[in-house]
């Protein structure tokens, strides 16, 4: 079957955006990324910014919340009242409908939001991973963002944690692997056009 959507995963400082935008031009295919966010968003009557903070990990205080919305407490008289839930676990289901919907569409390379997992029964997708060695990534990070080495390498953990607990939320991925994908390709040695070349073959092929 022909490959009609891409979808590409990426780690934090590993080119991902670079290589989908390039993909995306090398297939004339649309790019998709905040159109997720911004399409929910429309769906829900709500802003983007509220679909958004669904793929950020939850503060401590809205775990707490989660866990006393799942569990009643006792009001007076005995009676049992249900802490109100907000609405983040049907955002979630929203985010991953429209990627569904997107890729209906065709003709897109989907970056980022999970896209990978939600699609990964859905024939005519390539799904690619863009990553490469924390202490490449570090570096690269601190060198367009100008932070030290130790500083930098504490956003890329801190990323590459906020992003498995993402999977994990969102996905019930408990641990990322290699067959989760149909390419990955390590950007350590790997210019972002190589790479969008090989996804790019891979898709046509």
């Amino acid at each position: 079957m022909d490959t009609t959507v891409i979808s590409i995963s990426r780690a934090m400082a590993a080119g991902g955006d670079d290589v989908a935008r390039a993909v995306a031009e090398k297939m004339g295919f649309r790019f998709i990324d905040d159109e997720i966010i911004e399409v929910a968003a429309e769906k829900a009557g709500v802003s983007p910014s509220t679909i958004a903070s669904v793929e950020n990990t939850p503060s401590l205080i809205d775990r707490i919340l989660k866990h006393l919305g799942n569990n009643p407490i006792e009001a007076g008289h005995g009676a049992y009242v249900p802490v109100v839930l907000n609405a983040s676990e049907s955002y979630e289901d929203l985010i991953a409908q429209v990627i569904r919907e997107t890729a209906q569409a065709g003709k897109a390379v989907i970056l980022a939001h999970g896209a990978s997992i939600a699609l990964r029964d859905t024939p005519g997708v390539l799904r690619a991973l863009v990553t490469g060695s924390p202490e490449v990534r570090a570096e690269r990070y601190g060198r367009d963002s100008g932070l030290k080495e130790p500083d930098a390498r504490k956003e890329i953990d801190k990323s590459d944690r906020a992003r498995r607990e993402f999977l994990q939320r969102l996905y019930n991925v408990q641990h990322e692997l290699p067959s989760h994908y149909d390419l990955v390709v390590n950007t350590d040695r790997i210019s972002a056009d190589s790479a969008a070349a090989l996804i790019a073959t891979a898709a046509r092929n």
